[in-house]
């Protein structure tokens, strides 16, 4: 066989070679987008489903918070305890509806077709912020068992000291045994998993992971590719 003859059936493989690796790329970018599509759709669904309970939770706290301005109004600080208490409870709904609505915002602003590192930053924020506001809420607590106090009660017998004075103390305790273990430090442990299990963390969590798994797809193609 002479050269000619060998340089043409090189050419032909190289060009077969070519041929393939571009069929490979448009293969590869073909099962990217079908997945990435896959894996938006899922995050999309968890997300709206998120959306749908912080709504409800935003309309459930106006309720509630124009509930107990009732209860402080009717009370007229006839007991100083009651008002105070209920006032509390109160400020810490506001805030935590403030911080719902912020969420929500945030949630409707995500853009699906943005880069991953652009949406997994934004579910870092949100995450963050869910659970801020989750520690937070917690420590009005003790405020609920407060409700009733009152100076003739504490005076009047012992039933004031030996049990709604160590429910309360009970109530303290757990709302700053709750404040501590309610962290993003504790995310991934066994603990800070149970706490944080609900549906407003999990929803979170199973959408960062649709993002991280288009990410690893990304990853292992381009990998092998290159080897």
């Amino acid at each position: 066989m002479n050269d000619t003859a060998i340089k043409n059936l090189l050419e032909v493989y190289n060009q077969q070679l070519e041929e393939s690796r571009v069929l490979n790329m448009q293969s590869w970018a073909l099962n990217y987008k079908c997945f990435e599509m896959l894996q938006n759709q899922k995050m999309k669904s968890k997300l709206n489903a998120l959306v749908a309970i912080k709504i409800a939770a935003v309309v459930l706290g106006i309720i509630w918070v124009l509930f107990l301005g009732v209860l402080v109004y009717g009370n007229q600080l006839a007991n100083l305890y009651f008002t105070v208490s209920v006032i509390v409870v109160m400020l810490f709904s506001v805030l935590a509806i403030a911080v719902y609505i912020k969420q929500i915002v945030l949630l409707k602003q995500i853009d699906y077709s943005e880069s991953i590192t652009d949406t997994q930053q934004k579910l870092a924020i949100l995450q963050i912020s869910t659970i801020q506001i989750v520690r937070i809420s917690f420590l009005q607590m003790p405020f609920y068992t407060t409700w009733f106090w009152s100076a003739k009660w504490m005076t009047s017998g012992v039933s004031f000291w030996l049990v709604s004075f160590p429910v309360t103390i009970l109530f303290v305790i757990l709302a700053i045994w709750l404040y501590k273990n309610i962290s993003i430090k504790k995310i991934n442990t066994k603990k800070g998993r149970w706490l944080m299990s609900g549906p407003e963390f999990s929803y979170i969590v199973k959408a960062k992971n649709f993002l991280d798994e288009i990410e690893d797809f990304r990853k292992d193609r381009i990998e092998i590719i290159e080897k």
